[in-house]
């Protein structure tokens, strides 16, 4: 039996999508979620999952409540225990389940945009550093002993570059060393939350990757809209809690700014439209939505357009950056090669 006071690691969004994605078919099949579970623990293949399949179980049992014994586990994001509570109350678990499935696949898909977007790059740069280092510490000396051997030395650029890789050489210590720090400043950029946050931040001074992060903001925001309004929410209740999955600063003050004026007694579809949260024409779905009563759904197709967008953004950036990297590579290997080659053509024309 699992232990009640076990903690989990935290599951991904893939992860968490899936486990909602299954518990919404159970509820929606008739299957109370305490069978439901049981089910689930009878085809689970993984140890870890087991046991936290276990302690969800358990504590279902004890406490009849389903947000409870997923809190007991801390292994779920505090925004789908909220919501999971929201839909207990509503008596619209399945709904929920479904609507938060939909929503931590497509956080999924924008974290795994963002990780195909930077990672190829990240390769590409340390491969041509890579390059450059053999050049400059093993290749430039062979040639250096050439010119050597036939009575001639380096010139001009040429020279300054085996310097510059004799320079590494006597420094390797120290290189390792800041390739370590790197590493290091990589790793918490990318792996902390409060590394993320402050990239988000430095990000931010830069007008191409802050459009990116705004419209990453809004996918979020629309994603986070559908699903509260979907649970019987009021909008203005909705924007509150969706305010929690926001980190990018900017847009939490238009949404600060949004909710100040919906207190005042704004239009929601205008004040979304004045504060710059959502474009023309979204603001004016919005408002449709907001008149007919699907303004939930609506909500699902900007998210669902923000994530095309942001999708082709990021395939246009890599295809872009992709030729670029390798041009950039290809001039500093050709210079390199022709300030050694064209000096050694001429001394070996006069022999």
């Amino acid at each position: 039996m699992a232990k009640k006071n076990q903690r989990f690691t935290p599951l991904s969004n893939m992860e968490t999508s899936s486990f909602c994605s299954q518990m919404a078919m159970i509820l929606r099949s008739g299957i109370s979620s305490v069978e439901g579970l049981s089910l689930m623990l009878e085809e689970a293949q993984d140890a870890e999952e087991k046991e936290l399949l276990e302690l969800i179980y358990e504590m279902l049992q004890s406490t009849g409540s389903f947000h409870q014994a997923l809190a007991a586990t801390e292994a779920f994001p505090a925004y789908m225990l909220q919501m999971v509570r929201l839909g207990e109350l509503s008596g619209k678990t399945d709904d929920v389940m479904a609507a938060l499935a939909d929503h931590y696949q497509r956080e999924a898909s924008i974290a795994q945009s963002i990780k195909n977007a930077v990672t190829y790059p990240m390769i590409m740069i340390v491969m041509m550093v890579l390059v450059f280092l053999v050049l400059v510490t093993k290749v430039m000396p062979i040639f250096n002993q050439v010119f050597i051997q036939l009575g001639s030395e380096m010139t001009g650029f040429s020279k300054a570059i085996l310097n510059f890789g004799t320079s590494i050489n006597r420094s390797s210590i120290i290189l390792i060393g800041i390739l370590v720090v790197l590493v290091a400043v990589v790793l918490y950029f990318s792996r902390t939350k409060s590394g993320r946050a402050r990239f988000g931040k430095f990000a931010a001074w830069f007008a191409g990757t802050r459009a990116f992060a705004e419209k990453i903001a809004a996918c979020r925001f629309a994603s986070g809209m559908h699903l509260t309004l979907s649970s019987g929410m009021s909008p203005e209740e909705a924007l509150s809690l969706t305010e929690n999955l926001i980190d990018n600063e900017s847009f939490k003050k238009k949404l600060e700014t949004c909710k100040e004026k919906i207190g005042q007694g704004g239009d929601f579809s205008k004040v979304l439209l004045d504060t710059g949260i959502f474009s023309g024409l979204y603001a004016r779905m919005t408002s449709i939505g907001s008149r007919t009563g699907v303004l939930d759904e609506i909500m699902e197709e900007i998210a669902e357009k923000y994530q095309e967008d942001i999708d082709q953004k990021f395939s246009r950036a890599i295809a872009a950056l992709e030729p670029t990297l390798v041009i950039v590579l290809s001039l500093i290997v050709g210079v390199i090669l022709l300030s050694v080659m064209l000096p050694l053509a001429g001394i070996m024309s006069n022999l």
